[in-house]
């Protein structure tokens, strides 16, 4: 593996601009002084404190938005989309190949094309153009790249689907996609086992197929969200959404049972969602006055309410949420960073590798913390080679359901399913 030091940086406090969380890591867009923008990210190594990859990303103003399992995806100031990360195969790289990534290269067939939004599945990549075209690329074994076949693509490839349709954002499940338009009207692609396509079945999709407004109950759609197998999504009104998988109750309705069509989250009709995130089994959402919300699967305290069982809580005001698969990020009006969850890969930036179940603060990254004055930065040097990783590694371990799960059960799914 590549030699990795770390030397001390000391700057002033810097605001955190975005958070995103991983499967078992998290991300933090920092803005410093002078302008400038670091980017917070564990690289090659387990880290359990936030470090500033100063080398890469310094020069440059990034946009961090919504990782997979083992790769990022990192939007430029212009519009230009660049990958970083480890693992390379089925083309989700966009570069034309199946080579592992460990510095950001620009992805050529996107050359030209200004892209305002972009979301990573398992292994897929959506982006969203400025004109409101979506380009696909990476696995595609269920149709989840929207084009028609089953045939991975190692480049981005244009959906030809939506032509005419403008398209206002996009979400990633491990192996289906969801889009919004900016009609309002809501399409749903890809892996439907579940029916977290939200078409009435379970079954998979090639190309994108419109949600019946009806289930919607005639609203517009405005905002959308993926988890593993469920998907969440917001009306003009603030109303919340949610379908496809619930064993651990994810969905929010009280119950257990996958739902195949849009449902409405009665828990929160009186309040307007301004925010959603959906993580492998749990999904959080914030509320206009800053109230979070979160609900479905709780063994590592992901969901943050003091325990590990499913709740729906509020905590203090908050204005920005991200889920990873076991782990929770967010950030207050006060400027405040904190994590909670599952803590074994370092991922909540506590500097230890325990799990939380109620926030705690990141000191690093926050205003009522240590100010942002001493955090790490890595220095990788390019010239000593790509540090391997063995296949073992690459993947996170999926434990099983029946140890520590939730409630629920697949009875309705046929035991040959290994998703």
């Amino acid at each position: 593996m590549a030699e990795v030091t770390m030397s001390e940086v000391s700057t002033s406090f810097r605001r955190v601009l975005l958070i995103s969380a991983g499967a078992s890591h998290s991300v933090a867009l920092l803005f410093g002084c002078g302008n400038d923008l670091g980017l917070s990210v564990p690289v090659f190594v387990d880290c359990f404190k936030p470090t500033v990859e100063q080398k890469v990303y310094r020069s440059i103003s990034l946009k961090p938005n919504v990782e997979g399992d083992q790769f990022n995806l990192f939007e430029s100031g212009d519009g230009g989309l660049g990958w970083a990360g480890q693992v390379g195969d089925f083309g989700r790289l966009g570069h034309g190949n199946s080579s592992d990534l460990f510095t950001p290269q620009p992805i050529k067939a996107l050359h030209g094309l200004r892209i305002k939004q972009i979301a990573c599945g398992d292994s897929h990549c959506l982006a969203v153009t400025m004109e409101g075209e979506v380009q696909s690329w990476g696995r595609n074994q269920n149709g989840q790249l929207g084009l028609g076949t089953t045939e991975d693509a190692l480049v981005p490839q244009k959906i030809q689907a939506f032509q005419g349709v403008s398209i206002k954002m996009v979400a990633a499940g491990a192996e289906h996609s969801v889009a919004v338009t900016e009609n309002g009207e809501l399409y749903g692609w890809g892996w439907g086992r579940y029916g977290n396509l939200g078409l009435g079945d379970r079954n998979d999709r090639l190309i994108p197929e419109k949600i019946s407004t009806l289930n919607l109950q005639g609203e517009r759609m405005v905002m959308v969200a993926c988890g593993w197998r469920h998907t969440i999504s917001v009306s003009s009104s603030g109303g919340l959404y949610t379908y496809g998988w619930s064993k651990y109750g994810q969905l929010g309705h009280g119950d257990f049972k996958d739902h195949l069509v849009p449902h409405k989250l009665e828990a929160l009709r009186d309040s307007f969602i301004s925010q959603i995130s959906g993580g492998w089994r749990h999904t959080m959402a914030l509320t206009s006055d800053g109230k979070l919300y979160g609900w479905g699967w709780n063994k590592f305290g992901q969901v943050g309410v003091g325990d590990n069982a499913d709740h729906c809580s509020p905590v203090q005001k908050v204005v920005q949420i991200s889920c990873g698969w076991r782990h929770t990020l967010a950030v207050t009006d006060r400027q405040n960073v904190y994590s909670w969850g599952r803590g074994t890969n370092g991922q909540l930036g506590h500097g230890q590798s325990s799990d939380r179940n109620i926030p705690i603060i990141i000191e690093p990254l926050s205003l009522d913390g240590s100010s942002g004055q001493h955090i790490e930065s890595s220095n990788i040097d390019s010239s000593s080679g790509k540090a391997w990783v063995s296949p073992s590694e690459r993947y996170a371990v999926v434990p099983d359901d029946s140890v520590g799960g939730g409630n629920g059960s697949d009875i309705s799914v046929p035991e040959t399913d290994v998703k």
